[in-house]
């Protein structure tokens, strides 16, 4: 036994790899069994390792003199198209002589009892081909897929010094050949359709083990792939092999699993949104008692995160000292003040995202506000919370090159006034947060002076106020009045047009009876009215004519 665990710990032991048989076709075999040279007649039995204590060999003897060349290799054998296994081919090419009556050949894997077997010539055979290079061949040791084995290949008897070994690995599942054949490989094919308007995943499996039942879920990938709530079984009877599985938020670990339902199944994996890298940078969080911003990763990507200053022309200025390297876990910023150009720079490799959670103002804690007429109301410091601040005063330009600079404690919801008079107009204030370690630097600029007008120049702006007071009803009472005689106008004109329409009317009577019914009128002073009319031939004014 401690044979057997010093071959396996022992790193000069050839190694022979299985990779060349993974990407070609396996050699099929209908049965195993052992084959010697022709002429030469051999017998396979099992053998024990705890053998007889070797002996001396003769004189000439050794292993390179014996064993001239040893060569392992994997052979498949099926029963059917799904029902392969993998067998391991041992062929030994040795200079046969009297002393040699045959070989014993063990195998070993890890967890597993050592197998051995003995290949016996018969002594007719040995006499008649001594001297002879012979060659004999096994393949009826199993093997699994990707399987580390150790081999020991002796004399019979046994010699001491007289013996080779050597390890091997079986071709891993990687080969198409053994996933379409070999049980243990057959992990099916997954096909899927993205429905990002339901966030599901339609997943199809093609190839699936038979007989079996097959097994589908979503799970985040890292060391492991740890499930989510969303999986689906396909039973062996359902003719339709596929499953419609939700998913909450396409990151770029989530990724379908699929397994057939047998113990130690292989496992296959696709993840659909590999390359959606802009969907990890969520879920970014303040905490204000504690000024502590903090944020997850949820997938093992190697991000650079660090804090930077947006500017007006969307450029995002990496403060100094403020970036974590992350590649699972959390990240996290204390003493922070929340304001709305401070942001978050997200870098994998030469791509970067920029985030900014304070943009809507919801957390902001101070701001600086203009005055409302530039020289009369000083520029002013607001702030929710006790704090103070670094303020600057600087010359309107491309640069803000900094010419007084002081402190100033600000209380909280008590307006601080920082002008100084002499530079009010046409200037810039820059101000910075002094109680915090990541903060944004402000600068804040005043209008010209030169493009507003004076506001008084002969009466005070209080007394230009209470004239306005008196103005504006004044004129408001004018455009009444205005009003109200228009309308009467209108009305009065109105009413003298149908009156005039009217009597006109009355006066339109019979051509015939003008001259007659005129002069049957009497007047009301008693008195008879003589129509002096051109129709009726008389040009003179009618006359009232007195009793």
């Amino acid at each position: 036994m401690i044979r057997w665990t010093a071959l396996f710990m022992s790193s000069c032991c050839l190694a022979l790899s299985g990779a060349a048989a993974a990407s070609t076709r396996l050699e099929r075999i209908e049965t195993c069994g052992t084959r010697c040279s022709q002429g030469l007649h051999c017998k396979s039995k099992p053998d024990y390792l705890f053998t007889p204590t070797c002996q001396m060999p003769p004189k000439g003897l050794n292993t390179s003199s014996v064993f001239h060349n040893i060569s392992l290799s994997t052979v498949m054998r099926c029963e059917g198209r799904q029902r392969c296994s993998l067998h391991l081919r041992i062929n030994t090419l040795l200079q046969l002589n009297e002393s040699i009556q045959g070989v014993s050949v063990c195998t070993a894997t890890a967890g597993m009892m050592v197998n051995c077997r003995i290949f016996r010539f018969s002594r007719s055979s040995r006499q008649r081909m001594s001297g002879l290079q012979v060659e004999v061949e096994n393949d009826c040791a199993s093997l699994s897929p990707s399987q580390q084995v150790q081999v020991l290949v002796k004399t019979v008897p046994s010699y001491c010094g007289l013996t080779w070994t050597g390890s091997y690995s079986a071709p891993e599942c990687v080969s198409e050949d053994l996933r379409r054949h070999v049980p243990e490989c057959i992990t099916g094919t997954l096909l899927y359709d993205i429905n990002p308007e339901r966030k599901e995943l339609r997943v199809g499996v093609a190839d699936m083990l038979e007989g079996h039942n097959y097994h589908l879920r979503l799970c985040y990938k890292d060391f492991l792939c740890f499930g989510t709530e969303a999986k689906a079984l396909i039973t062996k009877e359902n003719p339709v092999k596929s499953a419609v599985l939700p998913y909450s938020r396409p990151l770029p670990c989530l990724c379908i699993e699929g397994w057939s339902a047998v113990v130690d199944a292989l496992r296959v994996q696709v993840c659909p949104f590999k390359d959606r890298l802009e969907e990890l940078w969520f879920g970014i969080t303040f905490d204000p008692l504690e000024e502590t911003l903090s944020w997850e990763l949820r997938c093992p990507v190697p991000t650079v995160v660090s804090l930077c200053l947006k500017e007006d022309d969307g450029v995002c200025v990496d403060l100094p000292h403020a970036s974590q390297n992350v590649s699972r876990g959390k990240v996290a910023f204390s003493e922070v003040d929340p304001h709305p150009q401070l942001c978050i720079k997200f870098t994998v490799g030469t791509q970067s995202w920029t985030r900014c959670p304070f943009a809507a103002g919801s957390f902001q804690v101070w701001d600086v506000v203009s005055p409302r007429r530039p020289g009369h109301e000083g520029v002013k410091l607001r702030s929710k919370v006790n704090a103070a601040f670094l303020v600057g005063w600087c010359a309107k330009s491309a640069e803000c090159h900094i010419t007084k600079t002081h402190t100033v404690h600000a209380e909280k919801n008590t307006p601080v006034a920082l002008n100084m008079k002499e530079e009010l107009c046409d200037s810039c204030v820059q101000v910075k947060r002094l109680d915090v370690k990541y903060g944004a630097t402000v600068i804040h600029c005043t209008e010209q002076c030169k493009n507003i007008l004076p506001l008084s120049r002969n009466i005070p702006s209080q007394t230009l106020w209470d004239w306005t007071w008196v103005i504006v009803p004044a004129g408001v009472c004018l455009s009444g009045i205005i009003i109200v005689v228009l309308v009467l106008h209108f009305i009065l004109t109105v009413h003298q047009r149908r009156k005039q329409k009217r009597t006109g009317n009355e006066k339109q009577i019979d051509p015939a009876l003008d001259c007659v019914v005129p002069a049957l009128q009497s007047h009301p002073h008693r008195g008879i009215l003589v129509p002096d009319s051109p129709q009726c031939g008389n040009t003179e004014k009618a006359n009232l004519i007195s009793e």
